[in-house]
């Protein structure tokens, strides 16, 4: 959520920014109209009430003067005023409503150097690293190789629970569990997370307070008997873990990191990403999320994207850092890194990683605020996260880029303690 003071004076630069991203439909202009009416029924209620609390002494001073006739007109005139009042406050109980759904809806503004372009064609690759393996032989895709090595069975995943879903088995979970203990030990014990286990169904607020609701309900899991949310990622809880908080000084920057399954309606074109597990309703995820002061989001965006990176590097996978357009940024962004990972028999980037920083624009949503010293004003916390890093997406990449001529795969020399020194899948 934006600030209103701000926008209130800066209307072309908000207008550059939702033009920039392509949010021809966001409704801050209704925003910024309902919040001068809204100011203006204050102001109104207001002046009433002090009328009528000034007319209520009044009428009982005629009464004590036996001024009957002018106390009981004056009596009327404050009933009018009541029913005015009364009138103006259901008035300004909607326009309050109308106005928060508003705010709700308008994304935030970018970055001032995050490339303007319509769509993803205006993603600029800023870095690559590592070299794609060659192979002398033809690379098999990994719905193929995760078939023949009976680590992964996408059949009985459908008669399961329908299209997009799988199962791992054998060394296929095995990898998944390492893959996921690994990243949780890297991040504790390296970068300086603090690993967390929240709940994986949240209510309403929580999903609005990320930016999450109204904008994406049609994507998201929901048993609407209790009013309980599946999360789509573990951004969602940690994020709200201080909703409604005041954060003392010296409690910042905070660095929480989570395991979670993750929950999307995935909604793509027919026969997009329809081979394989590359996008799919249930999946695992280790998720980064910071919460600090203002003057050091930038800052936090690089280091945070660097932890991600850091596990690609170890695990031997080449990669490219993304920097995402106006077109494709998403809804809560200001900016966005997305980190993708090469697969040799997909032949193609998939993404691993979103790391992404907010500003203020999710604590103005749950209320996270921090004093900056002793007895200083409460101020909104900037928040930041990503993916460190998303599952199966990474074991997509393992298995077909140290697939061998044999048909086994390498297990990447930093998964093998966590694999019983497991050294090969096949």
């Amino acid at each position: 959520m934006l600030d209103i003071r701000w926008m209130r004076e800066n209307r072309e630069a908000l207008a550059e920014a939702m033009r920039k991203l392509n949010a021809t439909d966001a409704p801050w202009e209704e925003a910024l109209a309902l919040d001068e009416r809204r100011r203006e029924l204050l102001t109104q209620v207001e002046a009433l009430r002090a009328e009528r609390n000034a007319g209520s002494k009044e009428v009982g001073r005629l009464f004590r003067e036996k001024k009957i006739e002018e106390a009981n007109a004056l009596k009327e005139r404050m009933a009018q005023i009541g029913a005015e009042i009364e009138r103006l406050d259901a008035e300004l109980r909607q326009v309050e409503a109308d106005f928060e759904q508003a705010m709700l809806r308008i994304p935030n503004p970018p970055e001032p150097d995050v490339p303007v372009a319509p769509d993803e064609s205006g993603n600029v690759v800023v870095k690559e690293h590592g070299t794609k393996p060659t192979f002398d032989f033809t690379p098999l895709p990994h719905w193929e190789l995760g078939e023949r090595l009976d680590i992964l069975d996408i059949e009985r995943g459908v008669k399961l629970a329908g299209s997009r879903f799988y199962v791992l088995k054998g060394a296929g979970a095995q990898l998944q569990r390492a893959l996921i203990n690994w990243f949780l030990d890297v991040h504790v014990n390296e970068h300086g997370y603090q690993e967390v286990y929240p709940p994986f169904m949240v209510r309403e607020y929580c999903m609005v307070g990320t930016g999450n609701l109204p904008k994406f309900g049609d994507v998201l899991y929901r048993d609407a008997e209790e009013d309980y949310w599946l999360i789509p990622t573990a951004e969602v809880p940690v994020t709200n873990l201080h909703r409604d908080e005041i954060l003392e000084p010296g409690q910042l920057p905070l660095y929480y990191v989570a395991h979670t399954p993750c929950f999307r309606r995935e909604k793509v074109s027919a026969g997009k990403d329809v081979r394989g597990i590359k996008r799919v309703h249930q999946f695992e995820k280790v998720e980064m999320v910071k919460f600090v002061e203002p003057a050091t989001g930038r800052e936090e965006l690089e280091s945070l994207t660097r932890n991600a990176e850091t596990l690609l590097e170890r695990l031997g996978l080449p990669y490219r850092r993304v920097l995402i357009a106006t077109g494709d940024l998403s809804f809560v962004a200001c900016i966005k890194y997305d980190l993708e990972v090469w697969s040799a028999g997909c032949q193609e980037w998939l993404e691993v990683s979103s790391c992404s920083w907010f500003r203020d624009f999710q604590a103005r949503r749950a209320n996270i605020r921090y004093r900056p010293a002793e007895g200083a004003r409460p101020e909104f916390v900037h928040t930041l996260n990503g993916s460190g890093l998303a599952l199966p997406r990474v074991i997509i990449a393992i298995l077909e880029n140290y697939q061998q001529p044999d048909g086994t795969v390498i297990v990447p020399e930093v998964l093998r303690p966590y694999m019983g020194g497991r050294e090969r899948i096949g």
